[in-house]
């Protein structure tokens, strides 16, 4: 399954760092936003990205050119022209990086990357973390049958307030947020069926309106509610915040390192049996 990643707006509201690089190459713990949520979606199998790439898209595209060579050992043979990596963690992505132009919105930017697609696919954004459980997601998006399938996640401030039904778990209404809203809104990890595709008309459609609003109208916009960890990365303030839980130790969204603790320690004491034995 793919999974497509909008991230080529201007994050004006963090102009302190992206007047020199994308939102999604702010970093915390020393290793930029998108790595993150690559990571989080890897940790559940998913390894095939589709980056959408638009304001300051040559920068992403750079990161990614030499990613094999920030966390290696290597020697350049300059008279050759030749290097050789001698050790380094790698990661198992598949990356497919495309230009959806400066201005275009963000159901444009999509339907721009429709040939990458094929299938069922997952969609997020490029500055938000959490813990969710990619798994439970997708399987809970094929058990309604529906066209797509937004994440509920509680937090306050300003982002799309969703409308849930009470008894059925699909959403009732969306729409841009209020002061009057509760804390419930889109945490923006998504599944997809290609023919929501359709209903986005050009570069011009940001997806949380039109095509939202008639997956809405059709009773075909799912909703799974998460109750775990989300936190965007929207001002600095955010970046503050996360920076700090990550100093602290055991940031909730890395969900990857728990789960590789937990296989270390396994093996430490399968080791210790077999020598005990």
């Amino acid at each position: 399954m793919k999974v497509v990643i909008l991230a080529g707006g201007y994050g004006t509201r963090l102009s302190e760092e992206t007047t020199v690089i994308p939102k999604p190459l702010v970093e915390i713990g020393g290793r930029p936003m998108l790595w993150h949520i690559m990571k989080l979606y890897s940790h559940y199998g998913l390894n095939d990205f589709v980056i959408c790439c638009g304001y300051k898209g040559n920068a992403i595209k750079d990161y990614f050119m030499n990613f094999s060579y920030r966390d290696c050992d290597f020697t350049i043979d300059l008279n050759n022209n030749t290097v050789c990596r001698h050790r380094g963690a790698f990661e198992p992505w598949r990356v497919t990086l495309v230009d959806t132009g400066q201005a275009t919105m963000t159901g444009g930017r999509l339907k721009r990357v429709r040939e990458h697609l094929g299938s069922t696919f997952c969609l997020t954004y490029g500055d938000g973390v959490s813990d969710v459980n990619i798994d439970e997601l997708i399987t809970f998006h094929h058990q309604q049958g529906a066209l797509a399938t937004v994440t509920a996640v509680r937090q306050p401030g300003r982002f799309g307030a969703l409308n849930l039904s009470s008894d059925r778990p699909r959403v009732a209404g969306f729409r841009e947020k209020g002061a009057q809203d509760g804390p419930v809104i889109n945490g923006g990890f998504f599944v997809v069926e290609p023919e929501v595709l359709d209903l986005i008309g050009g570069d011009d459609t940001v997806w949380e309106q039109e095509p939202m609003q008639s997956l809405v109208a059709q009773d075909q916009l799912a909703v799974y509610r998460h109750n775990g960890y989300w936190q965007n990365m929207d001002t600095l303030r955010d970046k503050a915040v996360l920076q700090e839980i990550w100093d602290a130790g055991n940031p909730p969204w890395r969900v990857w390192e728990t789960a590789e603790s937990a296989a270390a320690s396994a093996r430490e004491a399968r080791l210790q049996r077999a020598v005990a034995s």
